[in-house]
Order: C-alpha cells, then sequence, then structure tokens
C-alpha cells in the first residue's frame, strides 16, 4: 500500500508524464498550426474563420446566434464578436436582427462564406487525411478514438465553462 512518501506529488509531473506532455502539446499544436498554415495559403482563411463558416453551413437556415457560436466553437464571447466582425468585413458573413430578441443578433452565412467553404474543403480535408489518417494504422486509430473520448469526459468533468455573459 503507498504511503505518502512512495505517492507522487499530484502538484508534480514526473519525468515520463512530463516526455508525454511535451509530445502531446506538440502534436495538438502542430496539427492546429499545420491545419492552419495549409488555409491560409491555399484559401486565404484562417482555423478560426472556418470553425465559424463550418458552425453556419451546419446550422438550420445557415444562420446562428452569438450565444450559439459561442456554445459550438467554446470561445469567449468578445472572441466570437471580434471574429465575426472581420469575417462580415471580409463578406463571409452577416449580421442581422433578430426579431425575437432585440438584444440579439443573426450570424448569416453569405453566398461568399458558402463558396470559400466549398473550395477550401477538398484541400483541408485532404491535409487531415495526410497528418491523421495515412499517418496511423487503422489499429491506432481506433485507440486514438478510446483516448480522445476519454480525455473529453474528463475534460467534460472539469466544467471548464465559459462565462454566463452571453446574452447576445
Amino acid at each position: 500500500m503507498p504511503t505518502a512518501h512512495t505517492r507522487p506529488d499530484p502538484r508534480k509531473l514526473s519525468a515520463d508524464e512530463e516526455r508525454l506532455f511535451h509530445a502531446f502539446y506538440l502534436m495538438r499544436r502542430g496539427f492546429d498550426r499545420t491545419l492552419d498554415v495549409q488555409l491560409q495559403r491555399d484559401d486565404g482563411i484562417s482555423i478560426s474563420e472556418l470553425e465559424v463558416l463550418m458552425a453556419l453551413v451546419r446550422s438550420p437556415g445557415r444562420r446562428l446566434r452569438v450565444r450559439d457560436l459561442v456554445a459550438l466553437t467554446g470561445w469567449e464571447k468578445s472572441r466570437v464578436s471580434h471574429q465575426v466582425t472581420r469575417m462580415a468585413g471580409r463578406g463571409l458573413v452577416e449580421r442581422q436582427d433578430c426579431a425575437e430578441d432585440r438584444r440579439a443578433s443573426w450570424i448569416q452565412l453569405t453566398g461568399e462564406g458558402r463558396r470559400v467553404v466549398v473550395r477550401a474543403l477538398p484541400k483541408h480535408s485532404a491535409t487531415i487525411r495526410r497528418i491523421l489518417f495515412d499517418a496511423l494504422t487503422p489499429e491506432q486509430q481506433d485507440s486514438l478514438l478510446g483516448i480522445a473520448r476519454t480525455m473529453n469526459a474528463a475534460i467534460d468533468d472539469e466544467e471548464c465553462e465559459p462565462p454566463a455573459d452571453c446574452d447576445d
């Protein structure tokens, strides 16, 4: 039975834990960076813009309220608002008044926003395929799926909800 002297200090990582965390961190950051670079190089959009565009493409009527984008992206309300403002300036989305709630507004996908998604997705999917699926065996993919589900459940248990200032 472990004693206080043999139990690892929960405030510190062991050398093996540090190596695993560092490798995981580099993988996660590198994957995100590679996807972002590919999108910017090939289609002139960022991974953040694609995330917003994809949320709108998948939504009924291709529109969402800011609070829905906050929930879907997990971003702070101010980040969503700034992102939407930049995207509206580029003609990818537009704001519309919300008749049901005067404090809120709809974020609507424009025709140009849809064209950007249609043009970007094949190359983006090919990059994901090369880095994630082609690099792993089917068994590794199954293991990674199990690991991702387990970690997502642990993350959900942390209750890291965004602030509740999402009136918009």
